[in-house]
This record gives structure tokens, sequence and C-alpha cells, in this order.
């Protein structure tokens, strides 16, 4: 039996579940998310947990076990605190600024690097630290796609460390070129 699938998942008091024959939603105080369900896991709702089970015991089924677990259990912390991630601009003239719910970022590209985030992912800045962005949502999997897309405008290089990097990512220096004697 999956190790993860088996845990119940513990649904506060301010959150509510619908479960339908092909999907759950989960309503809490900061939103509503849904999920399809997959025909190989069963979910059954009991008192204050949900528990799911798989079908039978092929490799499909034992994969999915987990995997709906998760989800599920990411959804009900979603509704009810939210994610956040934290990605950090560094670099001489490298900045981040908002045009109402554009992000706009100057990369040392001869334009500026304009991404709008999807619905129900906030992006915000730090005021105290400018070179802060704050990425918030209920979803983790959307929070943490935008976050991946930003990030890709400009990976971190090893020589420098210039770029956009996560809040506490260490990058590994490389030395550059030495001078022949």
């Amino acid at each position: 039996m999956s190790r993860i699938g088996k845990l119940p998942i513990t649904v506060p008091a301010n959150v509510e579940i619908t479960l339908s024959a092909d999907e759950i939603k989960v309503k809490g105080p900061k939103g509503e998310l849904s999920q399809a369900l997959n025909s190989l896991v069963k979910i059954t709702k009991e008192e204050g947990t949900i528990i799911v089970e798989r079908i039978d015991d092929t490799k499909a089924a034992r994969s999915m076990h987990g995997l709906y677990r998760t989800l599920i259990s990411n959804m009900v912390e979603g509704v009810t605190n939210g994610y956040e991630k934290r990605l950090e601009i560094q670099g001489v003239g490298y900045r981040a600024a908002l045009q109402g719910k554009k992000l706009v970022l100057s990369l040392g590209f001869s334009h500026p690097v304009e991404y709008t985030a999807e619905n129900g992912v906030e992006v915000a800045i730090d005021q105290e630290k400018k070179n802060i962005m704050i990425i918030s949502g209920i979803s983790k999997q959307g929070v943490g796609q935008t976050a991946a897309e930003i990030r890709s405008f400009k990976k971190p290089e090893p020589y420098k460390g210039k770029g956009i990097r996560y809040v506490g990512e260490k990058i590994i220096r490389k030395a550059g070129k030495t001078a022949s004697k």
C-alpha cells in the first residue's frame, strides 16, 4: 500500500468538499478549486476526513493512489492558507515593475519582458526590497508554474550569479578564465 496514499486527509471546519462521479470541488475561505478524478481511485468522505483508495492493485492504480491523495491535500491546504513563492532579481540594471496586472521585467535585453499571470495567481513586488517578487495563489500548481515561467526569462548564470532565482536558492559559482603567464 502507498505510504502517502493511505494517509487520511483532515478537512478543516471552514472547508466544504463536494464529490461527484468524475470531479471533486474544494471550497474554502480563500476560494474554490476543482479536480477531475480518475476511475482508478475511489474517494470517500467521512466526518472531517477524506480517504483515497485504489480500485485494484495494478501499476496504474498504485501510481494514481498517492497522486490523487496529494492533489486533494494540496487543494485543501490552498483554499485554507494559500501558497507563496518568492523570486529574487540579481544583477546591475535588472528590475521589475507592475503595470496593472502585468509584470514588466528589465533583464538586460534590448526590450522589456512583459508577463501576465494566469487567473488565480497574483504577482506583487516587495515594497522594502524592490528586487523581490512575491507570487501567491490558492493553486500550488499555478503558483509553481508561474514562478518557473518568470525564472525562465533569465536563469541565474554560474559566473557572476546574475538572473532571477528563488529566494534562498544557492547558485554554484564557477571560476572564470585566468590570465596565462
